[in-house]
């Protein structure tokens, strides 16, 4: 198992970067990448051993699943580190500089689909996030 890196620089302090990502509130509102998509509910128990669950969906109701995980670190507004459903294990950093937040998430791949895939829908969710954080008043 091999793993990827991605990561996005947002133009927000790491205190609303953390708010948006770990808050069911704001997670549905990011969590898909692309238009096609959608994410209808979202829970998030953020403390070690909790379970944060998204429910991923087609606008049209042709495929849809349920994104799971069991926290295993936090470091609020600084690290957190889950361990997914099929047993891939992943980690999320934050960095705040000059106030803005360098997000970095590593993910171990599965076998399923092309890592090009893999990276670039990782990469599209977090792009959506990017761009859902700078738009919050």
């Amino acid at each position: 198992m091999s793993t990827i890196k991605i990561n996005s620089r947002i133009d927000a302090p790491v205190s609303k970067v953390w708010k948006a990502y770990t808050s069911p509130q704001h997670i549905v509102n990011w969590n898909f990448a692309s238009p096609d998509w959608h994410c209808p509910s979202a829970e998030n128990d953020l403390r070690i051993g909790g379970k944060y669950k998204a429910r991923m969906e087609a606008r049209d109701g042709s495929f849809g699943f349920d994104f799971e995980a069991v926290y295993d670190q936090i470091i609020p507004n600084k690290l957190m580190t889950y361990t997914l459903t099929d047993g891939r294990k992943v980690i999320c950093q934050f960095e705040e500089e000059d106030g803005q937040t360098e997000v970095t998430t590593e993910f171990e791949t599965e076998n399923q689909n092309p890592q090009e895939m893999q990276r670039d829908g990782w990469q599209a969710i977090l792009n959506n996030f990017k761009s859902y954080v700078e738009n919050l008043p």
